[in-house]
C-alpha cells in the first residue's frame, strides 16, 4: 500500500549562481587533519590481526559486517536520502523498515536526525549550521576546536533543532512519530541482537560476549565515527569539482565505509540526488541499493543525476 507523501519543506536553501572560490589549506592544517584521521584508525587496524583467534573470529566479522551494512544503509538510504531529501518514493512498509534500520544505528530518532540534517543544509558552514568545523575560524587552535566540535561536540549542545519546523511532515506522521518514540527499543535490539546470534551460533557464552564486543560495541563506534566524519572531514578537505555555497568535499578513501556518503561535494550541489558518487569509479553502495529496490519496484520516482545536471553544477572543466 502506498502512502501520500507531503512535499519536502523548503529548508535546504538554494544554490547561488556563483559561490566562493575553493579555500586552499595551509600545510599545518593538512598535518593536523592527518593526525586526527590516521592515528585512531591505525590503532583499530592494528588491533584486528593482534586479536585474530584470541577474541576475534570470522563469525564475529560476519555478524559485525552484516549489522554495519544493515544499520549503516538504514541511515544513508533511509534517514538521509529518503526521509531528509526525498530522493525517491517508497511504500509505507518500506518507510517503516528504513526508519527502524536507521534507528538501530543509534544516532538518534529518525525525526530528530532529519531535522538536524535539514538545518545543516540550510546553513551549511555558516552561522546556524549545527556542526560546521569552521565555526571558530581558520587558525590551528580554531580549526582543531571546530573539527572536534563538528565531529562529536555538537551532539552535546543543549539547544535542539526544532522537529516541527525542519521536519513538519514527519512530525505530523503518526507512524514516524511512533518509530521515533520507540527509539530505546531499537537501541536495545541493535545491541542485543549480535550477542544473541553469536551465542546461538557458537552455543556458548563466550561466543555471545565476543559477538557483543565486535558486533555491537565496535560496530556502533565505527559507524558513529564514519558518519561523524562526513560532518568534519568532508567539510575540511577533499576535492570540490562542483559549485556549492559551502566547503563540502569528496573524500575517496571514506567511500566504502560511508556507503557513498563521502562524495559530499556533489551531494551539497544536488541534495535530492539519489546518487552521490557520480564519477565512473566513485563507489556508492547506497545508490546501488536504491537501484536494486527500483528494479524490484519497491521504490519509484528515483531522482537520478544526469549529465546536464552535473554540467550545470560543475566548477572545473576536468573530471569529478
Amino acid at each position: 500500500m502506498t502512502t501520500t507523501e507531503l512535499p519536502l519543506p523548503d529548508v535546504a536553501g538554494s544554490l547561488p549562481e556563483e559561490s566562493d572560490a575553493p579555500h586552499r589549506k595551509e600545510t599545518w592544517q593538512q598535518v593536523a587533519l592527518a593526525a586526527f584521521i590516521v592515528v585512531p584508525f591505525s590503532a583499530v587496524v592494528a588491533a584486528v590481526p593482534l586479536l585474530w583467534g584470541r577474541g576475534l573470529g570470522w563469525r564475529d566479522l560476519v555478524i559485525a559486517g552484516v549489522m554495519y551494512a544493515v544499520t549503516g544503509h538504514g541511515v544513508t538510504v533511509g534517514f538521509h536520502r529518503y526521509f531528509t531529501h526525498r530522493s525517491f518514493r517508497a511504500r509505507r512498509s518500506v518507510q517503516v523498515i528504513l526508519a527502524v534500520c536507521g534507528s538501530m544505528a543509534i544516532q538518534g530518532p529518525v525525526i530528530q536526525w532529519v531535522a538536524d540534517h535539514r538545518r545543516h543544509h540550510r546553513f551549511s558552514d555558516r552561522e546556524g549550521d549545527p556542526h560546521s568545523p569552521w565555526r571558530y575560524g581558520r587558525s590551528l587552535v580554531a580549526l582543531t576546536k571546530g573539527f572536534v566540535y563538528s565531529h562529536v561536540g555538537w551532539l552535546f549542545d543543549w539547544e535542539q533543532t526544532s522537529q516541527s519546523k525542519y521536519a513538519p511532515e514527519l512530525y505530523a506522521d503518526r507512524s514516524m512519530r511512533r518509530v521515533s518514540a520507540l527509539f530505546p527499543l531499537w537501541v536495545a535490539v541493535s545491541m542485543l541482537l549480535p550477542p544473541l546470534v553469536g551465542g546461538l551460533w557458537t552455543w556458548s557464552w563466550q561466543g555471545a560476549w565476543w559477538a557483543f564486543f565486535w558486533g555491537s560495541l565496535v560496530r556502533v563506534g565505527l559507524l558513529y565515527h564514519v558518519t561523524f566524519s562526513i560532518n568534519s572531514i568532508c567539510h575540511v578537505t577533499g576535492r570540490r569539482p562542483y559549485r556549492t555555497k559551502d566547503r563540502s568535499g569528496n573524500v575517496w578513501w571514506l567511500a566504502l565505509l560511508s556507503m557513498g556518503e563521502s562524495w559530499h561535494n556533489f551531494h551539497h550541489a544536488e541534495p535530492t540526488s539519489a546518487r552521490h558518487g557520480v564519477g565512473r569509479f566513485q563507489l556508492d553502495t547506497s545508490a546501488m541499493i536504491i537501484r536494486l529496490l527500483e528494479r524490484l519496484r519497491i521504490v519509484w520516482d528515483v531522482r537520478w543525476p544526469d549529465m546536464a545536471m552535473r554540467s550545470r553544477r560543475r566548477r572545473l572543466p576536468s573530471g569529478a
